[in-house]
C-alpha cells in the first residue's frame, strides 16, 4: 500500500478507526471483521503480518499473538470512500477464537475458493506415504506419470461432454481438475498462475479492441 493510498484513508470518519474486512488471499473466504487505526495499518504493512485495534482492549493487537494462528498480509486496499479496507491474507490455521476457520460459522468456500483448498489438501497430501495417499503416490511418480493422467482424464472428460450425462460430466470434469491440480503442484505452479496468464490476455484483448 503506497503512501498516497494511505494518506487518503479516512480514519477521522470513525473516531479513528477504519473497519477491516480480512479475506482469505486463495479461498476468498471472508475471514473476520476487525478494525484498524493508523498505527495498526503502518504496522501490519511493516511486518507483513495483521495487526487491528481492539476496541474492547484498547490498544492494538497482532492475530495470533496468544494462538499462534497468524494471518500473513497478501494484499491491503481501500474501498472507494476510503472508509473500509479489504485485508487479503493467508491465514496460519484458524482464524476464530471457538476454533473455527471462519468467525461467519465454518462453511467451506464457494465457486472457485474450492480450487484453493484442493491445492491445499493436495500440498497436505505430498507429506503422506505414497502407499496410503494416491495422491503422495502420484507425486512421488513425477509429471510425467502425472501428465499421462491428465491426457487419460481429458480424454474421458471429451467423451463424457460429447455423448454422456450432465452428470458423467461433472464427475470427469472433477477428476481432471484434481489430476491437473497435482500436474501444477510437481511443477512448482498452481492455479494462480494459470489465473494470471488469464488475465494477461483478457488485458491484451482488451488493448486490441481499443485500437
Amino acid at each position: 500500500m503506497s503512501p498516497e493510498e494511505i494518506a487518503r484513508i479516512d480514519f477521522e470518519k470513525g473516531g479513528g478507526l477504519v473497519p477491516a474486512v480480512v479475506q482469505d488471499a486463495d479461498t476468498l473466504q471472508m475471514l473476520m471483521l476487525a478494525y484498524m487505526d493508523r498505527a495498526a495499518l503502518l504496522e501490519t504493512i511493516e511486518s507483513g503480518e495483521a495487526t487491528f485495534f481492539s476496541r474492547s482492549r484498547g490498544g492494538r493487537w497482532r492475530k495470533g499473538e496468544t494462538s499462534g494462528h497468524r494471518m500473513r498480509v497478501r494484499d491491503i486496499r481501500a474501498d472507494c470512500d476510503g472508509d473500509t479496507l479489504l485485508v487479503a491474507v493467508t491465514p496460519r490455521g484458524p482464524t476464530c477464537h471457538l476454533g473455527t476457520q471462519t468467525c461467519f460459522a465454518d462453511g467451506a468456500p464457494l465457486g472457485v475458493g474450492q480450487m484453493a483448498v484442493l491445492e491445499r489438501t493436495i500440498a497436505a497430501r505430498a507429506e503422506a506415504a505414497p502407499e496410503i495417499s494416491w495422491t503422495a503416490r502420484l507425486l512421488a511418480d513425477g509429471p510425467k506419470r502425472i501428465a499421462q493422467k491428465v491426457g487419460e482424464e481429458g480424454v474421458e472428460c471429451a467423451l463424457a461432454g460429447a455423448a454422456g450425462s450432465a452428470s458423467e460430466l461433472r464427475e470427469e470434469a472433477a477428476d481432471l481438475l484434481y489430476h491437473l491440480a497435482v500436474l501444477l503442484r510437481a511443477r512448482d505452479l498452481g492455479f494462480a498462475d494459470v489465473m494470471d496468464v488469464l488475465a494477461s490476455r483478457a488485458e491484451r484483448k482488451d488493448e486490441r479492441a481499443k485500437t
